[in-house]
């Protein structure tokens, strides 16, 4: 049992290989698409995340622990039940620390030019959402073209200050801990705004900044909700050279019952007319309900209702360490880009 546990390990490492130049975060088992039933393991440098979302596998925890003991050395791995008795998803999982020390969760990670904090006890995430790591790199290269800045801009002070001069501004809205905006920042982005409802994540984000060399500008951090944001900025008359709106499906705001079927659309057209021209609109959901393509064309939809001349980039699901994507509510993603 040991030996065919580590060899279906090996075997799903050698999918994420592409990844292994460019990250050391990465899912490295996703479910029954790799032979593990009810699984994922999520790698962040040399820590560990297991989650359960089934109980296929739960009886054959401590095995699985040591098959991922022999094969990687971890530092650290932290086991999450994600279900409960009755069978119904768990957000506030019951979180174990099974490799490790509850101090060896805390590290940081590489993603591109970027670096990240994550703690794998705090709550059921990280710090970093691993299925959109293509979509930050690719805001970091939009923002690189744009502005010229190259990878090393930040220790070149002239370079830096024709960032600052480009004027480029980037938004962020339900931004967690800012790593859409760190990229954007490091591909050039003059400034960078983050909204968030909990001040607690928003600080997460100001110690990433930091992590990578990026100093604090005026506006990059709103705490509140991120739709009463885009309306304060409708009146300021603020423009945006670059979006990202990766909402949650449901959240509650100071009374405000916030859903992604109802909500999401109108919220597009609204930060459309955000977008300056030649901007680009990055829209995802992770949803379970939502169909790719008639997502995609919704959110069109709404963007030339502001910019006639809109059109899609892309539409894509999550990221190749995700192997059979769409096919678990766990692991489901859709997402667009749209350029006006």
């Amino acid at each position: 049992m040991a030996f065919d546990l580590k060899n279906k390990l090996s075997i799903a490492l050698e999918k994420r290989a592409p990844l292994f130049d460019v990250t050391d975060a990465f899912r490295v088992v996703n479910g029954a698409a790799d032979g593990f039933p009810g699984l994922t393991i999520d790698k962040f440098g040399d820590r560990y995340q297991m989650q359960f979302f089934g109980p296929e596998l739960l009886t054959s925890k401590t095995e699985i622990v040591e098959a991922l003991a022999a094969l990687f050395n971890p530092i650290c791995v932290v086991s999450k039940e994600r279900l409960s008795s009755s069978g119904r998803s768990l957000e506030n999982a019951p979180m174990d620390v099974v490799i490790g020390s509850r101090e060896d969760a805390v590290g940081t990670v590489r993603e591109g030019n970027a670096n990240f904090h994550v703690d794998l006890l705090d709550t059921i995430n990280p710090g970093l959402f691993l299925d959109m790591r293509h979509v930050r790199l690719e805001v970091e290269e939009r923002f690189r073209a744009m502005s010229g800045a190259s990878p090393s801009h930040l220790a070149d002070s002239a370079n830096l200050e024709n960032v600052v001069r480009s004027g480029l501004r980037f938004l962020n809205l339900f931004s967690y801990t800012c790593s859409f905006s760190v990229h954007a920042r490091l591909g050039g982005a003059a400034v960078a705004t983050n909204a968030d409802i909990s001040g607690k994540i928003l600080d997460k984000g100001r110690e990433n900044y930091a992590l990578n060399g990026l100093d604090l500008r005026f506006g990059e951090f709103f705490r509140g909700n991120a739709i009463e944001y885009v309306h304060w900025a409708q009146k300021k008359g603020h423009r945006f050279d670059g979006i990202v709106l990766d909402p949650p499906s449901f959240a509650r705001f100071k009374g405000f019952n916030f859903n992604v079927r109802e909500h999401l659309m109108p919220l597009v057209a609204d930060c459309a007319t955000l977008l300056n021209p030649g901007g680009f609109f990055m829209v995802s959901s992770n949803y379970s309900e939502f169909n790719l393509n008639a997502f995609a064309r919704d959110v069109l939809v709404a963007v030339s209702s502001v910019h006639p001349n809109a059109k899609t980039s892309w539409k894509k699901s999550q990221d190749v360490d995700f192997v059979g994507s769409g096919s678990t509510k766990d692991s489901c993603l859709v997402a667009t880009l749209v350029e006006v």
